[in-house]
């Protein structure tokens, strides 16, 4: 095989890594950029999630990706996509968009929402984050007031539950 043989097989075959790797990124729903975090499947686990001490969050996104400079937080959800993101989906991505600009330090300019057969690409607004910021501290003004009700009867919902050991409405014990 001569040279110019075995170079362009080896051209070909970058090409076309490459439009696999794009199309694979396109498929995942994932935008272009390199997965610096992830909390899914086989992706590297991030060991800790991240943590605002200002606002006593704490959270992991499903992915982090760099793009340039800007560090995007993805929201992954197993579902089919509705008209438009619920509100408590977008305030989720909103939490992790602040948990980004709390530990890194750069303000992500947005966030991805990702369903089983959508993307939306959610502004991560000043309005959004005082949204979020009024709906954390309501939140905490019902659970020092003890009126925090439990707002489900899903069995497995309670399971899942990360407080449900301390939960004296919970489902299961």
């Amino acid at each position: 095989m001569s040279w110019f043989a075995l170079f362009l097989v080896l051209l070909l075959l970058g090409l076309a890594l490459l439009w696999l790797a794009r199309r694979t990124h396109t498929h995942t729903g994932l935008p272009e950029g390199q997965v610096i975090s992830a909390d899914m499947g086989a992706w590297r686990r991030t060991d800790r999630p991240f943590f605002s001490a200002r606002h006593q969050l704490a959270g992991r996104p499903d992915y982090v990706v760099a793009d340039g400079m800007d560090l995007i937080p993805v929201e992954v959800k197993s579902g089919r996509a509705p008209i438009q993101p619920y509100e408590t989906h977008v305030l989720q991505l909103a939490a992790y968009c602040l948990l980004v600009k709390e530990t890194s330090g750069r303000r992500p300019p947005h966030g991805i929402l990702r369903y089983a057969d959508c993307t939306f690409e959610i502004d991560y607004t000043r309005k959004l984050e005082a949204e979020l910021l009024a709906v954390l501290d309501a939140m905490r003004d019902d659970l020092a007031a003890g009126d925090a009700p439990r707002d489900h009867d899903d069995p497995w919902r309670c399971a899942a539950c990360g407080y449900r050991e301390l939960c004296p409405e919970a489902l299961l014990n």
